[in-house]
């Protein structure tokens, strides 16, 4: 009797749905990891509170799926264990096909002073990053032309592989993925200099929404050089080449790259506090949200979540439907809509593009910030996505895709 009642409410919610979806190879053996360190540091105490649920609103994307449906049933945070981890818990992990490993032996040279750093070279010379006229005058294209020169961007099945799982609506809180995400990575990628240079700012953040953030000179450091490292490749030449075309920005490509810097990582209010959030911690990073029930906030970069994975603080936890029937996403997907588990704090629809570089993402939302709407409906290499940008006065308060119907 109690499967026949639980059948008949998901018809019920599938009827109130209008019959709609959610929006949302064969292994290189030399590709995979054999990494030589395990990533298992635990997140920095920064004195931050356990933690608490107050009073707010959801995320961005939640309020697209939310329908008024009060009886679903929400998953709850699990209880702390441990009154002493800062608020964070053990998540128990599904194991993985393979361990996750990252070398970070190089990482240590980021800690050196600015005139000590070593860079890569410029850009590589098969790289035409003039915009085109046809390109200046059409956002969309633009974009697909930052796919194209992101020589960075990883090859499903060469450099990475990932298993989907099974899929699942928004409000669904059954677990469809009986192991991680990422199945295994290449162990050259965090060897590629701006890859390893966005890694490591990703530790230099309180997750709490609404706590303030202290920058040290080193952090300050490190998000300098990122800025340098990222500013030698194609998708960050072309994005100064375009936004100067347009007169947002000075030809000086050092007055640009300052730009860049203040954009992403200058600290601004939210959750109520000052300083306790930037366009960087917020998009890439993640936030846990205090206010009114806990949720995970931003959170859409697919390093991040590998890296989090990895030290089990994330439980992938399937797919969302697609709107379009038939476009169920496989090993090969770049764009994939999903629901997991951060800290044991559910982000219960989260989009990412999986194997794309920083140096790309950071190009493409910031030209969506600077001429794009809050919705940019564009092709980007085989995908229809919505780049979705919001803006919390002069900064990015959040940006990610949206896999378009």
């Amino acid at each position: 009797m109690e499967g026949l009642v639980k059948g008949l409410i998901n018809v019920a919610l599938d009827h109130i749905e209008g019959g709609r979806d959610d929006d949302a190879d064969q292994r290189d053996e030399r590709s995979r990891s054999t990494w030589a360190q395990v990533v298992s540091a635990e997140p920095e105490n920064h004195g931050g509170p356990s933690f608490k649920a107050n009073h707010g609103h959801r995320t961005e994307e939640e309020q697209r799926y939310q329908r008024n449906d009060e009886e679903r049933t929400r998953i709850k945070p699990h209880k702390e264990e441990d009154e002493g981890n800062d608020g964070w818990q053990t998540v128990q992990k599904k194991p993985s096909k393979l361990k996750h490993k990252v070398h970070k032996d190089q990482w240590d040279n980021y800690k050196r002073p600015l005139d000590e750093q070593e860079y890569s070279s410029e850009v590589d010379s098969r790289a035409n990053v003039e915009p085109s006229e046809e390109e200046l005058a059409d956002l969309s294209k633009a974009l697909n032309k930052l796919w194209e020169l992101d020589f960075n961007r990883l090859t499903p099945g060469r450099d990475y592989e990932i298993d989907c799982g099974e899929g699942k609506k928004v409000y669904q809180r059954d677990d469809m993925a009986e192991g991680c995400l990422f199945s295994w990575l290449s162990e050259e990628v965090f060897e590629r200099p701006t890859y390893a240079r966005f890694c490591s700012l990703l530790d230099n953040y309180n997750p709490h929404e609404g706590y303030k953030e202290v920058v040290t000179p080193q952090e300050r450091q490190e998000e300098a050089a990122f800025i340098e490292e990222i500013s030698r490749t194609a998708p960050i030449i072309y994005l100064h080449k375009y936004l100067s075309a347009k007169g947002i920005v000075s030809e000086n490509y050092q007055e640009f790259k300052r730009m860049l810097t203040n954009l992403w990582f200058d600290l601004y209010g939210r959750g109520g506090t000052s300083s306790s959030s930037s366009a960087f911690e917020h998009v890439f990073v993640g936030e846990i949200k205090q206010r009114g029930e806990q949720a995970v906030s931003g959170f859409h970069n697919w390093i991040q979540f590998y890296l989090e994975e990895a030290k089990g603080r994330v439980d992938y936890q399937g797919y969302i439907f697609p709107r379009r029937r038939g476009n169920v996403p496989d090993s090969e997907t770049q764009l994939l809509t999903i629901q997991f588990e951060w800290n044991g704090v559910l982000k219960s629809v989260s989009s990412t593009l999986v194997g794309v570089s920083p140096e790309f993402e950071i190009a493409i939302y910031t030209l969506c910030f600077y001429l794009g709407g809050e919705d940019n409906h564009v092709e980007i290499g085989p995908y229809p996505i919505n780049i979705k940008c919001y803006r919390l006065g002069n900064k990015i308060g959040s940006a990610f895709p949206v896999a378009d119907s």
